[in-house]
């Protein structure tokens, strides 16, 4: 990440909400029922861009200014999830929300962060993997890893600690193992990880 990036503040960084006309929204909303409809029916991997901009009725040249490819569409299907998730880091409750000592708020954001990349796998992984080094140019791989970071302010690198964290809740990486190692052992696995990084980086479990 830039510098620039590393001292942004964290509301700075949050997925923000489209603002567009009326016909644009509708179009958006057509594009996007039409992605969920067909990616549930047939599997993201399996649905072209030109198969998504005939169910929803609008030209190709619409859908790929809009959305770029498919780690774009993947990504605007993903905004609602990630702006949810978002806003529990920034005002919910603790130990997610601000209120709980770092280490608790870096666990327990590990295991929200876990919860929703399961829950949405495929798309995380169509939007971080469709273009080389997609994942690091998202912007909310911009938010999570700087919310990690000033977390980990005490560590020697914190830039550097957030984003080995952050390398296996990767999409591409639990899709790799998780059939072998099951989500039991892959969940334990990533709490015993960020804990141990956590204490060797100091950070204090009490105010």
């Amino acid at each position: 990440m830039s510098d620039d990036v590393s001292v942004t503040p964290l509301e700075l960084l949050r997925t923000p909400p489209p603002k567009e006309r009326a016909d644009a929204a509708r179009n958006r909303s057509a594009i996007l029922d039409a992605a969920t409809r067909l990616f549930a029916e047939h599997g993201i991997d399996e649905v072209s861009m030109d198969q998504v901009a005939a169910a929803a009725g609008v030209g190709k040249g619409t859908l790929f200014r809009r959305f770029g490819d498919k780690a774009g569409l993947a990504a605007a299907l993903l905004d609602e999830r990630e702006r949810a998730l978002q806003e529990a880091v920034l005002h919910g409750p603790p130990p997610l929300g601000p209120g709980a000592p770092d280490a608790e708020r870096l666990t327990a954001f590990a295991g929200a962060y876990l919860d929703y990349v399961l829950r949405h796998l495929p798309l995380v992984r169509m939007s971080e993997t469709a273009t080389p080094g997609a994942r690091y140019r998202i912007g909310a791989y911009r938010f999570w890893h700087r919310h990690v970071a000033i977390l980990l302010r005490g560590a020697p690198d914190p830039e550097h600690a957030a984003h080995a964290l952050l390398a296996p809740l990767a999409a591409e990486h639990l899709t790799a193992v998780l059939p072998e190692l099951g989500e039991r052992r892959v969940r334990a696995g990533i709490d015993r990880l960020w804990r141990q990084v956590i204490a060797d980086n100091g950070v204090c479990p009490s105010p």
